[in-house]
């Protein structure tokens, strides 16, 4: 593993109300997974933990799969850093694995199902298992967290990379989480050959013992009700050990309810879950919203709480002294943050300092200037 930034999130909150304040922190930190079928640049990864001194047990997350190819491309581990931190709050090392294929991580079309009609979805499966223990054979040897005691938890074909792991469970495995787990789905309820993909769920079952959590919504456009159950039964029928929650309804498309605006929904049967195995520990809190600049206006205070309510590292806000602002997320460094959100600011005003970088406020930094005339615009 070759780490390529590390980042420490200051998270100053409280617990619930009427708890006594807690201060958390949250250290974050960009990876490459070595791996041999990945060439020299490995796997992508991103990493969010509680920041200590004790070693946290992993918790393994696998992401899902576009519909389209090259959708592929524009996927960043970064894009899942409010999923990973609802189970860093709990008190584990979540790693996020883009496996081979998607964002950077090399692959191409190496865990294609095939062609739809005899759509074969084992093989596709051994290509996801193979890039999560490659994952986990890197978190082994840190110093900062344990394999033992490690969970693994995915969503769509992330879920079902992660039903398939546990059928061929690493050392260390005590539960998994399968939100909305299939593969094969080319349009709204229509997916390659159902009955193989049922049959993959079934030959898992054969020799998944670790305990399971599965949850669907029952508006999944993606996995629906029918074919969940189907799922859920052919893997118990060899012997899965998986309990199946049906979820209520979820917005327009439930398969996407395990996502952050999602959060009130799934995070009760997770921690539900994770306490009848007395995993994980008392919750820490998500970070206080920042002040915003005393000299916005209304419409730019607003802007403001779209910076805070964004969750895609890195983003910076930047703000000049008459009310000019611009602001940047979701880029691969802080450094990108900073600079793309001066640039963005400094479009409108002739001179911009960065207020916040991703959840802290900017340290004291010197003020940028243009020949541009003044303007308060996003």
């Amino acid at each position: 593993m070759i780490p390529s930034r590390k980042l420490l999130v200051l998270i100053a909150a409280f617990m619930l109300a009427g708890a006594p304040a807690r201060a958390a922190e949250f250290y974050t930190e960009d990876l490459r997974i070595p791996m041999v079928e990945a060439g020299p640049q490995g796997l992508e990864a991103f990493l969010v933990r509680p920041v200590g001194t004790k070693r946290y047990p992993l918790a393994l997350l696998s992401h899902g799969s576009p519909r389209k190819f090259e959708d592929r491309a524009t996927m960043s581990a970064h894009k899942y850093y409010g999923i990973a931190l609802e189970y860093a709050r709990r008190g584990f090392a979540a790693l996020v694995v883009m496996r081979r294929g998607y964002g950077t991580s090399p692959g191409g079309r190496v865990d294609s199902v095939g062609g739809c009609a005899k759509a074969a979805y084992l093989p596709a499966a051994a290509v996801a298992v193979a890039d999560l223990r490659a994952a986990i054979d890197a978190m082994a040897h840190r110093a900062d967290l344990t394999t033992s005691g490690m969970i693994a938890a995915g969503h769509s074909a992330g879920g079902f990379a992660t039903v398939a792991l546990s059928a061929q469970a690493p050392a260390g495995l005590v539960a998994a989480i399968n939100f909305a787990g299939g593969r094969g789905s080319r349009n709204d309820d229509d997916v390659c050959n159902p009955d193989g993909l049922v049959q993959a769920f079934a030959t898992f079952g054969k020799s998944s013992r670790v305990p399971m959590l599965w949850v669907y919504a029952s508006n999944d456009s993606y996995f629906g009700p029918d074919l969940a159950r189907r799922l859920h039964d052919g893997f118990r029928a060899g012997g899965g050990n998986a309990r199946f929650v049906a979820a209520p309804a979820y917005g327009d498309d439930g398969h996407y309810l395990y996502s952050v605006a999602g959060r009130p929904q799934w995070t009760p049967y997770l921690d539900a879950f994770l306490r009848e195995r007395g995993l994980g520990n008392d919750l820490l809190s998500l970070p206080d919203p920042l002040p915003p600049p005393r000299q916005l206006n209304e419409a730019a205070r607003a802007e403001f709480a779209r910076y805070l309510a964004s969750l895609q590292p890195h983003k910076a806000f930047a703000v000049s002294p008459n009310g000019g602002y611009g602001w940047r997320a979701g880029r691969a460094t802080t450094e990108e943050a900073r600079r793309d959100s001066l640039a963005a600011c400094m479009k409108w005003s002739p001179s911009c300092t960065l207020y916040a970088v991703d959840d802290q406020l900017a340290e004291p930094s010197q003020a940028r200037s243009t020949d541009q005339s003044a303007r308060a615009r996003p």
